[in-house]
């Protein structure tokens, strides 16, 4: 039932974002009275669909290839490679009769939507929720970096003050795209001492092996005790009771959730000593690790309260816009870091299998919206990518044609047009193999 519901909110995410995208070209096309003969979700490859219907002269239709949608607007060279209507004189209601600025707000349609979809998505979401973050002058105890923040430098209990010389305010600044871009500096208390740890422009690709979490853990650094037991686990097996807390494992001081954690981890599928304060003593009891380094206890952790922001109707714009643009800023640079070659493109791309695994085996709608607004700016991005297929690709060519004064040979369009489909499917193909080949490699 899991996989239903993450496959599930995949198809719905996607299908919402390629029908907005869609209809932003259709909107368009209509404003300059241009016909549109298909509105399709999906691609109806070789006249073969799931269900279609006619409308005001209009398909719509859902196709059953899943590679996106489109809507097939009348004098258009386009994905459909239908050419036969080209041989005729130009019509008033074809796309190759009007003005090129015409038809580049056309070809920028769908972009367009995605981008307003984005930001009204963050805009609801802020109105209804909000903020909230951990006061970075709060922690009592630091961070805990995982294996990659370890590698870098940083170490547990590390109290990271500022970041290319700014003061960090919020704990989850020390996750955001201006640290993990890489090339940044983070300022850094241990102890007595002030150290500076520089961020390698290649973090990108240990991110894509390890997650986020093995950079800095989402939770600062926390003392603890035991909240709830699970039944018939090692943890009530063994004895311990609510509000214990655990002071050592085998021995080894796990003063912090962080050391207990590592030190289960170490002795999985192994008993254990555990060296249990309860009441102001201490005892020992024998416990059973399981297989997957849990002992099977819910604890209470001493993390510092969460600060919420609230905003009104209005207030919250700009808020949701400056995140949607963020989102769309990041992701370019992104691009940019992998041109440069500090990113390998096979680390910086993610699939269907990635993104269903994003929204997650359980319903949650605000992850759900929050990763639709996420992902409608990355489809705005892509899309504005200068490739021929795409709405970028389109773009560029009409601009040339307007620099030029006269439009390109259909001949051209069309080569171009093959070239562009080739290169979308071999990356469509490649980025699902990447999928597959990461989900086995992290399975391991």
């Amino acid at each position: 039932m899991s996989i239903v519901i993450m496959v599930g909110q995949l198809i719905l995410g996607l299908s919402i974002l390629v029908i907005l995208h869609e209809f932003g070209h259709f909107i368009a096309a209509r404003a300059f009275g241009i016909k549109v003969e298909k509105f399709y979700l999906f691609f109806d490859a070789w006249g073969l669909s799931l269900f279609k219907f006619n409308y005001k002269g209009v398909e719509y239709g859902v196709g059953w290839l899943p590679l996106g949608g489109y809507v097939k607007i009348a004098g258009m060279i386009d994905e459909s490679m239908d050419t036969d209507q080209l041989a005729g004189p130009p019509q008033p209601w074809e796309f190759r009769s009007k003005p090129a600025w015409q038809r580049l707000i056309v070809m920028l349609g769908g972009i367009t939507v995605n981008i307003i979809l984005g930001i009204l998505i963050f805009w609801v979401l802020t109105i209804k929720y909000g903020e909230s973050y951990i006061p970075n002058s709060e922690l009592k105890y630091g961070i805990v970096p995982g294996k990659i923040g370890l590698k870098i430098g940083l170490e547990p209990g590390d109290q990271v003050t500022a970041i290319n010389g700014r003061k960090v305010v919020r704990f989850d600044e020390l996750t955001s795209t201006e640290v993990i871009l890489g090339n940044s500096d983070l300022t850094v208390q241990r102890g007595s001492q002030v150290l500076h740890v520089r961020i390698p422009a290649s973090i990108l690709n240990d991110l894509s092996d390890y997650g986020i979490d093995q950079f800095i853990n989402k939770f600062p650094r926390a003392k603890f005790a035991v909240e709830s037991i699970a039944p018939g686990s090692g943890a009530q097996k063994a004895g311990l009771e609510k509000n214990d807390s655990i002071i050592a494992i085998n021995n080894n001081k796990t003063a912090f959730f962080d050391q207990m954690q590592a030190q289960l981890a170490q002795n999985k599928n192994k008993q254990v000593l555990v060296s249990i304060k309860r009441d102001g003593s201490v005892i020992e009891k024998i416990a059973q690790i399981d297989k997957d380094g849990v002992l099977g206890f819910i604890p209470n952790l001493d993390i510092p309260k969460e600060k919420k922001l609230s905003f009104g109707f209005f207030g919250s714009l700009p808020v949701g816009a400056t995140k949607a643009w963020g989102t769309f800023s990041d992701n370019a640079k992104g691009i940019g870091k992998v041109f440069k070659g500090d990113v390998k493109f096979s680390k910086a791309v993610s699939g269907p299998v990635k993104i269903a695994t994003l929204f997650g085996t359980t319903i949650d709608w605000v992850r759900f919206w929050s990763l639709v607004g996420f992902l409608s700016m990355v489809l705005a991005l892509t899309n504005l990518l200068p490739i021929p297929a795409l709405d970028g690709g389109h773009a560029l060519f009409l601009v040339i044609e307007m620099i030029k004064g006269k439009p390109l040979s259909d001949k051209f369009l069309e080569r171009a047009q093959i070239v562009g489909f080739v290169i979308l499917i071999s990356l469509m193909v490649f980025v699902f193999g990447n999928d597959i080949v990461k989900q086995v490699m992290k399975n391991r």
